[in-house]
């Protein structure tokens, strides 16, 4: 157990856990609600969206309460087991999260960049990218579990994740940490940045391709467009808050850890932890995904 004795540093990560728990709740329920009254008409990149709804109300709902209650008892208070299943929980909707960005994507290059085979992608295609997420997501988030690394406290004992601290221990720690690093956020990163990188460069020259292409595959080609500039905010924002704490857990794996102050450390963990309040913020500024789906035939 940690009793830590900093009060201004745990005040503020329970003050934003509590904020953005709540707002990630009510934002992403209502997403869900809203996706639920017309899901027989959500386009496949609206049914990720629904799917990145999912991940952001479970972090929220399995791991924010936790982290409150420890941050006002200024140590965690639930135990061992508790710990690991929370750890568990964590990574598992937050690697749900990810591997749902790189699938919208994809899907969004290929609708942009691949105007004929883009079209052939259907709601069935979607179902089955769902399916490959959460088997992907269970399989990285259960080793831990089943002896291939673990979860443990994190330096400020409020909450837990991934032990990186097993680098230092044995090639065998070294190997979990890489492979973590690798296929669950490396790899999704670079196909996001990818995919996004020719989505850009196309739609600079796509101006005369559309305009060979009739009326109704213009409008499609325009919702196209709306529908990626959500995508890429969403994307942002996901990594803007996510990589400063993946900077961190690398240089506590491999760095040297007692060189980052425990002050310094919540300040990642804080931004992580408010990510899962971005998304329906960004669905009702742009104003695009889901209303859009109501004024475009079945």
């Amino acid at each position: 157990e940690y009793c830590l004795p900093w009060g201004m540093a745990m005040s503020c990560l329970m003050t934003v856990c509590l904020f953005a728990g709540i707002l990630s709740t009510l934002g992403n329920g209502y997403v869900l609600f809203m996706a639920c009254r017309q899901k027989k008409k959500l386009r496949p990149a609206e049914i990720m969206t629904m799917n990145l709804a999912v991940c952001d109300l479970g972090i929220s709902l399995t791991g924010k309460p936790f982290t409150i209650v420890s941050c006002f008892s200024h140590r965690w208070v639930f135990g061992w087991n508790a710990c690991r299943w929370y750890g568990f929980a964590g990574f598992f909707f937050g690697c749900g999260s990810l591997i749902t960005l790189t699938v919208v994507s994809l899907d969004r290059y290929f609708k942009i960049c691949h105007l004929r085979y883009g079209m052939w992608l259907k709601r069935r295609h979607a179902f089955i990218s769902l399916a490959i997420i959460w088997i992907y997501a269970s399989v990285w988030a259960t080793l831990p579990l089943v002896g291939v690394g673990n979860y443990a406290p994190e330096p400020f004992g409020t909450s837990c994740t991934l032990d990186w601290w097993l680098a230092h221990s044995s090639v065998k720690g070294q190997i979990f940490v890489l492979s973590m690093l690798i296929f669950c956020l490396l790899l999704p990163t670079a196909v996001i940045v990818f995919s996004y990188a020719k989505i850009i460069a196309k739609v600079k020259s796509s101006a005369i391709e559309v305009a060979h292409f009739d009326t109704r595959n213009q409008n499609n080609h325009s919702l196209e467009i709306k529908l990626t500039k959500v995508a890429m905010l969403i994307c942002a924002g996901f990594l803007i808050a996510w990589i400063p704490y993946a900077v961190v857990s690398m240089w506590a794996a491999f760095g040297e850890p007692d060189s980052i102050p425990i002050e310094f450390s919540v300040v990642p963990t804080m931004l992580a932890k408010s990510a899962a309040m971005y998304n329906p913020i960004i669905y009702q500024v742009i104003n695009c995904s889901f209303p859009c789906s109501k004024n475009k035939k079945s």
